[in-house]
């Protein structure tokens, strides 16, 4: 999935998402985890947990999830049913390696050099993983 719109002064699911977007697929992907789809209503419901929300906004947004390939919808009787095309952690796997991609394409060794300066307080796993990459890189040409 393409990156679409990646927002650098948010945070989390926000970056990608409107704000209520964000929230409607938080709960689709907690809601796949126990496999199984949601209606508008169900969605609505959840939201409502925090602040009241109108039916038809949710229904709109929902729909425009399904019109941007984040979602899937299908008829259940009179109602219609939806579940997230991926799960969060392919989603945010898929963005964020598009990312990179972008970044790589736009700046090149200039995004290695501050992505590497940005390694100074990294956990030491995270550089002993690096470490492997770049070997088994090395040992691939």
């Amino acid at each position: 999935m393409k990156l679409q719109h990646f927002k650098m002064k948010e945070s989390g699911l926000n970056r990608f998402f409107g704000p209520l977007e964000a929230k409607i697929m938080e709960i689709l992907w907690d809601s796949r985890e126990l496999a199984h789809e949601m209606s508008i209503k169900d969605v609505q419901q959840k939201l409502e947990s925090d602040k009241q929300v109108n039916f038809n906004t949710v229904m709109t947004v929902m729909n425009r999830l399904v019109e941007k390939g984040f979602l899937e919808k299908r008829a259940a009787g009179r109602s219609s049913l939806f579940q997230p095309v991926q799960s969060k952690e392919d989603f945010i796997n898929n963005q964020s390696k598009e990312l990179t991609h972008e970044l790589m394409e736009e700046f090149g060794p200039l995004a290695i050099t501050h992505m590497l300066d940005e390694l100074e307080d990294a956990d030491p796993e995270l550089l002993e993983l690096l470490e492997e990459k770049i070997n088994s890189l090395k040992k691939g040409k």
